[in-house]
């Protein structure tokens, strides 16, 4: 799948395929011709990357081919052991959290999780948890401060599942309990917004010690399709609204409102998903060594004055 804005690209690719095809099966000497495309659809990439609008970068962080949180677990983790449950109610499979070490590190990893077919998506819920899904993040977090393990959250959702049944199991208090809980947690904490970060759907597992964000996502109250609906009554401003929520990584980064940005292959996560799992864990473990080396009390304090601050004008 190709977004609108990479169709440029896309054909200048289909062209350079046809110049190799042409080389393998004649005598025509067409190697200068292909040195010189190649260097001009690197040239383009770089072009079209450097100055995306907010709202392609909206879209590039639902790509459907996007590493989802299983494949990063995967990817960075020497070994991982899935955890399963509320206690109360089900197992939540929009959530997905357990034990790993990385490097040889012993943490909790917990996030978000997508499908990748119609099967998959009904299974996970698209990514949207339900409160038992809260619940079970919290489950493993307490696990995590009781045998002094590192957490790590990974979060891609379009929001918490609004649904009825949602509502009556308490949605509201299991996200708030998650605030609550989080921010007095006695083990380092790092969360990293991988693709959508919606709402109190993604701040129920991001109140951390560090919140980054990876180059190709968002991170806002609300997305730009629901406040293009809102204001407008029409989702056909979604772009204007995406300007409007200045929600892009670079955005939060420069409201302070994250810790940091995690760099993405030219073309984004999609195209290089080994790539940008290393950046992923290089960031990760050097947060983790950081905060390791502060005292639980300290990183508490940071922790809660970090939150304190955001949103306090003084004139």
């Amino acid at each position: 799948m190709h977004l609108d804005f990479e169709q440029p690209i896309v054909e200048l690719e289909s062209k350079l395929a046809d110049m190799k095809q042409l080389a393998q099966t004649s005598d025509v000497d067409v190697s200068d011709a292909i040195k010189k495309l190649e260097k001009k659809i690197v040239e383009l990439k770089k072009d079209t990357f450097k100055n995306l609008t907010r709202w392609q970068r909206v879209q590039l962080s639902r790509h459907p081919d996007r590493p989802y949180t299983l494949d990063y677990i995967y990817e960075i983790a020497d070994e991982f052991i899935e955890l399963h449950g509320d206690r109360s109610v089900r197992d939540d499979k929009a959530m997905v959290g357990g034990l790993a070490t990385i490097d040889g590190l012993p943490v909790m990893i917990i996030g978000q999780q997508k499908g990748r077919n119609t099967k998959q998506r009904q299974e996970r819920n698209f990514g949207m948890a339900n409160p038992e899904g809260y619940r079970k993040a919290l489950r493993l977090m307490k696990i995590a401060e009781k045998f002094n393990r590192p957490i790590i959250t990974l979060i891609d959702t379009p929001g918490a599942f609004p649904g009825l049944e949602a509502e009556e199991r308490g949605q509201g208090e299991a996200i708030a309990r998650n605030l609550i809980e989080m921010m007095m947690l006695k083990v380092p904490v790092i969360s990293v917004i991988i693709g959508e970060g919606a709402s109190g759907g993604a701040l129920g597992i991001a109140i951390a010690d560090k919140v980054l964000m990876m180059e190709n996502t968002w991170y806002s109250v609300i997305s730009p399709e629901s406040c293009s609906s809102i204001l407008w009554r029409s989702w056909d401003y979604k772009e204007q609204a995406a300007e409007a929520l200045k929600l892009t990584a670079s955005d939060m980064l420069e409201h302070k409102l994250i810790d940091g940005t995690i760099n993405e292959p030219l073309g984004g996560a999609h195209t290089d998903m080994k790539s940008a799992a290393s950046e992923l864990k290089k960031e990760v473990m050097k947060h983790i060594k950081a905060l390791s080396k502060q005292s639980s009390e300290k990183r508490i304090k940071n922790r809660i004055d970090k939150f304190s601050d955001m949103g306090v004008v003084a004139e």
